[in-house]
């Protein structure tokens, strides 16, 4: 929950920053950015960890790290240090998103595992539900340094209840075995298309959420003139949408094949995206547009866990790193198209539609690759 929340809080204090700061829009976005670059790189550095060390010591010290980078953050005095702060959170914060799957993988395999992801990520999508909603309501009386002060909180709720709670599901001797058997053999199965296939599904899909989330603070703000509250509680209903999808995920896993509700999940997807561009590019400016964007969002609930399920049954003895890439793909291709996103973002919503649909039809195409391999 530290990702979405340390993503989503702050947004509401976007136009708060942008002129406490100097500066304009795009480069407030970089902080996201910065997370998410962050984020993508740090799974890559925690994946390898995990398989050798194990999962809680490497989730205790990056979650440690992370806490001090966060203050920095709700301190820093000027743009730069905020950037480089929230460069060094995502990195960090990547421990608890690589340790999270690959626990849940370590103690559930097959249809167990897809309904145990996606459960997961449904009680993650409380974070996204809350944070837009509390940061619209605080922004006013906290600023944007009482936010990633309550970001900076939550890391050190989550230290504490790693210390006490969460005890090692990767033990040594399993370890040892492993990196026997990888010794052993030729392990390409982090090149198989199985895994590149389903990783680049999730990592395509979520680079679009991605978009909107760090475009929508803009959008809905100053393209569109809405209230910081109005703009929390739509983003809120939308993660309440993504949620469902999860949940409903979950309910069908046990009657429905995975990468069947991938494919369920990415036409709903596509039906959003294209009715939401067409929408912007008509200039209509109503519920139309927001329901579009919620029809996408339920799409999303059916393609995460599933898409993480499958990938990470094609690496059984390299579910760390497994987990790293699969992670720090959505993470990367999530960077781009926030970075992407930004052009523009102030002026008008066209490039946050076609950044979305683009990224959802990259998703169809990897699913295809994916599904033409091996049955699933």
């Amino acid at each position: 929950m530290v990702a979405p929340i340390g993503m989503d809080l702050y947004l509401p204090a976007f136009p708060q920053m942008m002129s406490e700061l100097d500066a304009s829009s795009g480069e407030v976005q970089w902080s996201v950015t910065a997370f998410l670059l962050g984020g993508g790189v740090g799974q890559l550095v925690f994946g390898p960890l995990a398989d050798r060390y194990g999962r809680r010591r490497p989730l205790l010290v990056g979650t440690a790290i992370c806490l001090v980078a966060s203050l920095v953050a709700a301190l820093a005095p000027s743009l730069a240090v905020l950037v480089v702060a929230r460069l060094v959170a995502g990195l960090t914060a990547a421990a608890g998103m690589v340790m999270s799957r690959t626990v849940v993988t370590d103690v559930a395999q097959g249809r167990a595992a897809a309904r145990a992801l996606s459960l997961m990520m449904l009680i993650g999508g409380v974070a996204p539900v809350l944070a837009p909603v509390l940061g619209g309501v605080l922004a006013t009386p906290l600023g944007w340094r009482g936010l990633l002060l309550v970001v900076a909180g939550l890391v050190a709720l989550v230290l504490v209840a790693a210390v006490l709670w969460i005890p090692e599901t990767y033990p040594k001797q399993v370890r040892t075995r492993h990196r026997e058997e990888r010794a052993a053999t030729t392990d390409r199965s982090l090149l198989s298309r199985a895994y590149l296939g389903n990783m680049l599904t999730f990592g395509f899909a979520m680079a679009g959420f991605m978009a909107y989330i760090t475009a929508s603070s803009v959008v809905f703000q100053i393209v569109w003139s809405t209230s910081s509250t109005v703009y929390g509680i739509v983003f809120g209903l939308g993660a309440l949408v993504l949620m469902s999808g999860n949940a409903t995920a979950a309910a069908l896993t046990n009657r429905v094949k995975p990468s069947d509700l991938v494919t369920g999940g990415l036409g709903l997807m596509l039906i959003g995206s294209v009715a939401f561009t067409a929408l912007v590019g008509f200039g209509v400016n109503s519920a139309w547009i927001v329901l579009a964007l919620f029809v996408a969002f339920y799409g999303l609930g059916f393609i995460l866990g599933n898409t993480t399920a499958l990938a990470l049954a094609a690496v059984p003895r390299k579910t760390g790193r497994g987990s790293a890439w699969l992670g720090a793909g959505a993470y990367a291709l999530g960077a781009v198209a926030s970075a992407v996103v930004g052009v523009g973002a102030g002026e008008s919503a066209l490039p946050l539609a076609l950044t979305f649909l683009s990224a959802i039809v990259l998703a169809i195409v990897c699913h295809l690759i994916a599904k033409a391999g091996k049955p699933q």
